[in-house]
């Protein structure tokens, strides 16, 4: 158990803003932006999804009073999508709405694929209404090509990345030089169409094909993201900033971190592995 709290705090802010707003000023004074994420998901009852918005709320008076440089993030099964669809774009209007106010934005995280489609519904619902809030689509899904091509063309903001979750063969990609392939090959529709692109990877080979890809496009530094979770290669998130780039940093934080970290260990056996791995390269 105590192993398994040092590795979750590792990746964890902590438990309360006051934890979260800590990480991301040191963030923020190494030249790297955040996104703030109150862990959470998976809700079931309106009482629980009411705390989930409120906090929400709370959070997006709390980064301009403390000064810090950042975004929030959130799962629409947080905000009650599986208890009603109506319900929860109501709660995510409230959100958007707030952030909006604020001057600030909001990303949709993505979830497995038993919630990809209704995610994009109400993104592209949201997107309708408002024009500060994203959407992630994952590499490793076979229609996430399809997927941007439409994203595109409502100029809506995408963070691409492989994608975590375990998804079956037949809608998913398996072995990793073809989930690199069709990252890059998505990122590259996302440079030519998209905008602002968020290219968030640990992979020190997608990392480099994407400082090359730039390079030979004359794409400027500040015209994309690349972004990280919390607590991994630090070391290649400060050296990006220092180098130009725009790096932004996924900063979970809040009381569920160990459910959420103990599911993210049994989604896929190489989690295990990247998360061992980094506790020791920093």
């Amino acid at each position: 158990m105590k192993l398994l709290t040092r590795m979750a705090l590792s990746f964890v802010a902590g438990e309360t803003v006051k934890d979260a707003v800590k990480a991301v000023r040191k963030l923020n004074k190494k030249g790297i932006m955040a996104t703030l994420d109150v862990l959470g998901e998976g809700v079931k009852d309106k009482e629980t999804a009411d705390k989930a918005v409120q906090a929400y709320l709370d959070l997006l008076d709390a980064i301009p009073q403390a000064g810090i440089n950042s975004h929030v993030s959130l799962k629409l099964t947080q905000m009650g999508v599986d208890i009603d669809t109506e319900y929860c774009y109501e709660n995510m209007v409230k959100i958007i709405g707030k952030a909006k106010e604020l001057n600030n934005f909001v990303r949709i995280d993505m979830e497995g694929s038993p919630h990809t489609q209704r995610t994009l519904d109400l993104f592209y619902r949201l997107r309708q209404k408002f024009d500060n809030v994203g959407i992630v689509i994952q590499a490793y899904l076979f229609r996430s090509e399809k997927d941007i091509q439409d994203i595109n063309r409502i100029k809506g903001k995408v963070r691409i990345c492989k994608g975590a979750y375990k998804e079956p063969k037949e809608i998913a990609i398996k072995k990793m030089k073809d989930i690199r392939q069709n990252f890059l090959k998505l990122a590259d529709m996302l440079f030519k169409d998209g905008v602002y692109p968020a290219i968030a990877t640990h992979d020190e080979k997608l990392i480099k094909a994407t400082k090359a890809y730039v390079a030979e496009h004359n794409i400027s530094r500040d015209a994309f993201e690349c972004q990280f979770l919390y607590g991994i290669r630090d070391k290649t998130q400060q050296t990006l900033a220092e180098e130009g780039y725009r790096v932004r940093t996924y900063v979970p934080f809040g009381t569920h971190w160990l459910p959420y970290f103990s599911r993210r260990l049994r989604e896929r056996k190489e989690n295990v592995f990247f998360v061992v791995k980094n506790l020791f390269k920093r």
